[in-house]
């Protein structure tokens, strides 16, 4: 009997709780926005052929102003302007899926939006979460060998005990 590794992302299966639920979703939607098109894709593909949707939203790019904060607390304050697509679909179901993504790639939003509206169905919830194992997969080799080559430049101070000279 071969034994799974622990996950290291909160399940995601089963949810009651309504906060617990917005919680979960967020995590999900922080995946989409993580991964490339061709990954959110190839997880859509697996979901074929798709429920009757709805595009309550089609993919559109648009600009944003992003904020900043002195020390994290200070005056908020007019950084800069940051491209976003948004889109929205709704599911023959109701389920309505939403994404907004940094960058301008629609087919990229769509594919959320889609996977965010599959999510919110109890029971394919498992499947999406599966879906994007490659993504989890993916971002998890890439902060490793983030650690390691900031690793390779940590400084260690110390300090030796002298004898009197």
């Amino acid at each position: 009997m071969r034994s799974e590794p622990p996950r290291t992302e909160p399940q995601i299966a089963a949810v009651a709780d309504p906060a617990a639920e917005q919680a979960a979703r967020e995590v999900m939607m922080g995946l989409y926005a993580r991964a490339t098109r061709a990954e959110l894709q190839a997880a859509v593909e697996r979901f074929q052929p798709l429920p009757q949707l709805k595009k309550l939203r089609p993919a559109e790019a648009g600009l944003i102003m992003v904020q900043g904060r002195t020390g994290g607390d200070g005056a908020p304050f007019n950084l800069g302007e940051a491209t976003v697509t948004r889109a929205a679909v709704q599911l023959a179901g109701g389920a309505t899926g939403v994404s907004y993504l940094l960058g301008r790639d629609p087919a990229k939003a769509e594919a959320a939006a889609i996977l965010d509206a599959l999510w919110q169905d109890a029971a394919l919830r498992l499947a999406v979460t599966d879906a994007l194992t490659p993504v989890r997969r993916r971002l998890a080799v890439e902060a490793a060998i983030a650690a390691e080559e900031t690793e390779a430049t940590k400084v260690n101070f110390f300090t030796m005990a002298r004898g009197e000279d």
